[in-house]
């Protein structure tokens, strides 16, 4: 087996003012934790029956605030945690290096690193020989079972946050080689009808706006993929009185978007009508050279999917007879005719890896990582009941989160009666 790196410095030693990014990470983790009760509910439990105690939690996430307070919660409930980015644009080196600086974590996440280095930091988790994995995208589940596979009869399981992770992580249970169980984060409700739809299409369109500082009124927007995260990209944008174009592969969806109201089209008929155009697919080579000839000038072009392979910005780069920072995160692609084609973010999730991202709404996120924190308790808890492949987050958790949230937010339910229970539950009631 091959000896993961323990030689990879932690954030502090390769900051120039450690001390003052500690101050500011602390602050932004402050006003993180003061807006998720979830969590906070979550912390006052995990900090008195320390769920997690002698557990070696590796992760793998986009290292900003909300996280942070996640990471602060494992580590409280009694977990060592070590933690690195799964973004190369997406860390807060502030919020890294006031993580690093507490007791029980170590984070190795900066941003900027090239390639070489991002998979270093992995490897320094995976160094620290986790008995938990909590990822966002895969990366170091893949890395683990590729490259240090004897580590994984010590693996209690793992959780997947994001919907491009559990594609893969379903690849990989059908190929039979996911050798350890994992929760598809992602696939609960509290999850994915929250997250992927109102924290994808709000933060998207926000940093979008931010970059570039240009409305969304009068223009077409163009959105790639009607799942859940291109379901609420199209909603926001519409809302800012957008014309909303949606593509799409799936007849199903395609229909859905159709019945919603939007003008449903192909890329080819798409490429030359859009003004903003946004990708959330999670599959690559979505907008080609096939399209960018026919665009028009000026045109925005942003990623809200997990990797930066949706917009392929190889086959532009050739296209181009000049590039230019035309703003800070935006680069300008200038064509033979003179035609400007505009790429946020390196072509990287755009609500996390443009200059001024922060990522999805802290409301949001409470709910999304409040699934992650009782995940990993109930791996801890109940792991010897869980086979090797992936596995849907247990009903009873979802709903305990839904709950805690709902309390925080002073909203009461109705209650059913036993007489309600009795006719939802019989067959025998006819008419």
């Amino acid at each position: 087996m091959s000896t993961p790196t323990t030689e990879y410095d932690s954030i502090r030693a390769r900051l120039d003012d450690p001390e003052t990014a500690i101050e500011d990470g602390h602050r932004k983790i402050e006003w993180a934790r003061e807006h998720m009760p979830i969590l906070h509910e979550l912390r006052t439990e995990f900090e008195r029956d320390q769920p997690l105690a002698g557990e070696t939690v590796g992760m793998a996430m986009h290292v900003e605030a909300k996280t942070a307070a996640l990471t602060e919660l494992l580590a409280a409930g009694g977990a060592e945690v070590a933690i690195t980015g799964c973004n190369p644009l997406s860390t807060h080196d502030d919020v890294s290096a006031a993580l690093d600086a507490q007791e029980g974590i170590t984070s190795y996440a900066e941003r900027g690193v090239d390639d070489d280095a991002y998979y270093r930091a992995i490897e320094a988790v995976i160094g620290h020989e986790p008995t938990i994995t909590v990822d966002d995208g895969m990366d170091m589940i893949a890395a683990i079972h590729q490259d240090y596979p004897d580590l994984i009869d010590t693996i209690v399981g793992g959780c997947e946050e994001t919907t491009t992770g559990v594609h893969r992580l379903r690849a990989m249970d059908e190929d039979g080689e996911l050798r350890y169980p994992v929760f598809a984060v992602n696939d609960t409700p509290m999850k994915r009808q929250f997250d992927n739809v109102h924290g994808t299409g709000e933060a998207s369109l926000a940093n979008i706006a931010m970059t570039t500082n240009l409305s969304y009124a009068g223009k077409t927007v163009v959105v790639a993929g009607y799942g859940d995260c291109g379901r609420g990209v199209a909603k926001k944008a519409k809302g800012q009185n957008a014309h909303v174009i949606v593509t799409e592969v799936d007849p199903r969806r395609a229909l859905e978007a159709h019945m919603e109201g939007y003008e449903v089209t192909n890329m080819t008929d798409a490429a030359s009508r859009g003004d903003v155009f946004i990708t959330t697919t999670g599959n690559r080579d979505i907008i080609t050279d096939d399209h960018f000839p026919e665009m028009k000038d000026g045109v925005v072009l942003a990623n809200a999917g997990h990797f930066d392979v949706e917009v392929n910005l190889d086959q532009l780069e050739e296209l181009a007879v000049e590039t230019r920072e035309a703003r800070e995160g935006v680069k300008a692609y200038e064509l033979a005719d003179g035609r400007r084609i505009n790429v946020l973010a390196e072509g990287r999730l755009v609500n996390l890896a443009s200059p001024v991202a922060l990522g999805h709404p802290v409301e949001i996120m409470d709910q999304s990582f409040g699934i992650q924190a009782v995940a990993v308790r109930e791996l801890v808890e109940n792991g010897d009941s869980y086979e090797a492949g992936v596995h849907d987050v247990p009903d009873a958790l979802d709903r305990e989160v839904a709950e805690t949230k709902l309390d925080a937010e002073g909203i009461s339910l109705d209650t059913l009666t036993d007489e309600q229970r009795e006719y939802m539950g019989s067959w025998d009631h006819g008419t």
